[in-house]
């Protein structure tokens, strides 16, 4: 406001110098009101004050910090899964012993001077019908002096039926080779039968006090065995004299 009033003075002055006194008349007016309106002005201007600065925007910081936590105590370790151990299998072996001896064994019981008839079993397959007349055989005795043998073969190969047998000591064990008495005869009703004489037993092998063992041999017509009937033991006693 001052430098104000100064500059209106100055400019003042300058106007008397140069239009003189009686201009000044004329201007006094006009001064006196650019001084109120300068005044005016001055007091209602507000002073400019100075520009606030504005404090930049904090930009956030994130700060990462590690944290080592101790365990309070070790892992638990898994303990890994026991395998079971591999058994051995255990083998029992049992045996079962018979409980009576194979009837191909078993001394025959029944009486002298009937009919035997044999299991079919004794035929292996081969034979069935298998019959003798007598378990009793003698090589002086008139009475037990033979015997008929009777069978029948179950494969058609069979054309020929041939009749073996061998002699076991009773008294000492001994047991001879086996001798072919020969071909039996074939019957209209499919059986071969043979008529045995204890004479036919072979003299080597005669004891008096022995068994007559015997055996059934199928064979085809270009003469191969087609097969074989059980070794029948211990069925037949052979004597020299009468029992």
């Amino acid at each position: 406001m001052v430098r104000r009033i100064q500059q209106f003075f100055i400019i003042l002055r300058l106007s008397l110098k140069i239009k003189g006194e009686i201009e000044m008349k004329k201007l006094i007016p006009l001064l006196l009101v650019l001084v109120l309106t300068a005044c005016s002005s001055a007091a209602t201007e507000a002073p400019i004050a100075a520009p606030t600065e504005v404090p930049p925007t904090a930009t956030p910081v994130v700060v990462v910090q590690t944290v080592v936590v101790e365990a309070t105590q070790a892992p638990t370790e898994v303990p890994p899964m026991a395998v079971p151990p591999t058994v051995a299998p255990v083998v029992v072996t049992v045996v079962v012993e018979p409980t009576q001896a194979p009837a191909i064994q078993a001394p025959v019981e029944q009486p002298a001077n009937g009919l035997i008839t044999l299991d079919n079993t004794l035929g292996a397959g081969w034979f069935v019908d298998m019959t003798s007349t007598n378990s009793q055989l003698s090589l002086r005795c008139q009475l037990y002096k033979t015997i008929t043998f009777s069978v029948k073969p179950t494969d058609a190969n069979i054309t020929e039926v041939q009749f073996w047998y061998r002699i076991e000591d009773r008294s000492t064990g001994a047991i001879f080779d086996w001798q072919n008495a020969g071909r039996m005869v074939a019957e209209v009703n499919g059986t071969f039968t043979l008529v045995f004489n204890g004479e036919n037993v072979n003299a080597d092998s005669r004891r008096p006090n022995a068994w007559l063992d015997y055996q059934f041999i199928g064979v085809s017509r270009a003469g191969d065995v087609v097969g074989r009937s059980e070794k029948i033991e211990k069925q037949i006693i052979y004597t020299f004299e009468c029992p």
